[in-house]
């Protein structure tokens, strides 16, 4: 399925696919920590290492989405339906989501 790699330390919003999809999110966050924000009205959300908030971030760069929290190192935004119970294609398209990162 479709989705985005966001990656702080970089500043860049990069496509991806993913084939496994919440295994596919852990590996390319680099944790298994994952957690999840919902970030519109169409079921797109935001996965991040829950750990985040946590960890030692030093030299790890951090972005903010809208108005979520500001979250570190690398997220990725995928589509859901069900709360997050079942991922599919991403519906936001790259230039509205990188309008929306800061």
């Amino acid at each position: 399925m479709k989705a985005y790699l966001i990656d702080a330390n970089t500043k860049t919003v990069s496509p991806v696919e993913l084939a496994k999809g919440l295994p596919d999110i852990r590996r390319l966050i680099g944790y298994d920590s994952a957690d999840s924000e919902e970030i519109d009205a169409s079921g797109d959300r935001l996965f991040f290492d829950e750990g985040c908030f946590l960890r030692d971030q030093t030299g790890k760069g951090r972005f903010k989405l809208d108005n979520l929290v500001p979250v570190a190192d690398k997220a990725v935004v995928v589509g859901s339906s069900d709360d997050s119970a079942i991922l599919k294609d991403v519906m936001v398209d790259l230039t509205t989501l990188q309008r929306r990162i800061a």
